[in-house]
């Protein structure tokens, strides 16, 4: 299995018969391949996540996986949409796909209500790997390494709209997933920043922290 990061929130994951994209806003990544996607998975419906994921779906088809209201907003603009509620697994051919609750806000393009904001927990050969999604510091991270014990957490970092390093240094510890990658930072002035101390605070756990550019890829 591969991740790419595609830049802020977006991210790969590839096997032998799945391309899978979260949140694929796409900006920072304009010469991204498009071709061959299976599955499109949102967390919200800020457009920072929202991203391309409607063109993509009404070019090929492909189904966008989202909470219930987000979902009708997609089938509405004539993409192809599932949706799903928070807390049960759902089965893919890749494997498995769990919808847990985010701590942040959720609106359409056009302002409506887009259902509450998620993060997804993905358990693809034997792996699972946590999204976040956008969200605040939780008690239901202590919940998720309880119950769910991730081998990756993708986690933002930015702050202003999200956690901030000193917020995300403790998500980190309270999830305790093996690997760590930091998402949601330095894509605007506002969430700018200092990756490398996030980096060097985590390490200290006893985790590994990658750092991905733009089009990196990491084979697990």
């Amino acid at each position: 299995m591969k991740i790419t990061y595609l830049g802020h929130s977006a991210f790969e994951i590839k096997t032998e018969k799945s391309k899978i994209i979260i949140d694929p806003y796409l900006v920072c990544y304009p010469n991204y391949d498009r071709e061959g996607i299976t599955d499109i998975f949102v967390t919200h419906g800020h457009g920072d996540h929202l991203g391309s994921a409607l063109d993509l779906s009404r070019k090929t088809g492909t189904k966008i996986n989202a909470v219930f209201e987000l979902a009708n907003y997609c089938s509405a603009q004539k993409a192809n949409a599932n949706p799903v509620g928070l807390g049960a697994w759902i089965n893919y051919p890749f494997g498995r796909a769990i919808f847990l609750p985010a701590f942040h806000s959720s609106s359409t393009p056009d302002g409506n209500y887009a259902g509450c904001p998620a993060g997804i927990l993905f358990e693809i050969e034997g792996k699972r790997i946590f999204h976040a999604g956008d969200t605040c510091l939780n008690s239901e991270m202590k919940t998720l390494k309880k119950v769910f014990k991730p081998d990756i957490a993708m986690l933002p970092i930015g702050g202003v709209y999200t956690m901030d390093i000193e917020q995300a240094t403790i998500a980190a510890d309270w999830i305790d997933a093996d690997i760590v990658i930091p998402m949601h930072y330095n894509t605007f002035n506002a969430i700018s920043a200092n990756v490398g101390k996030f980096a060097a605070d985590v390490t200290k756990q006893g985790k590994e922290v990658k750092l991905m550019a733009v089009g990196d890829e990491i084979i697990i």
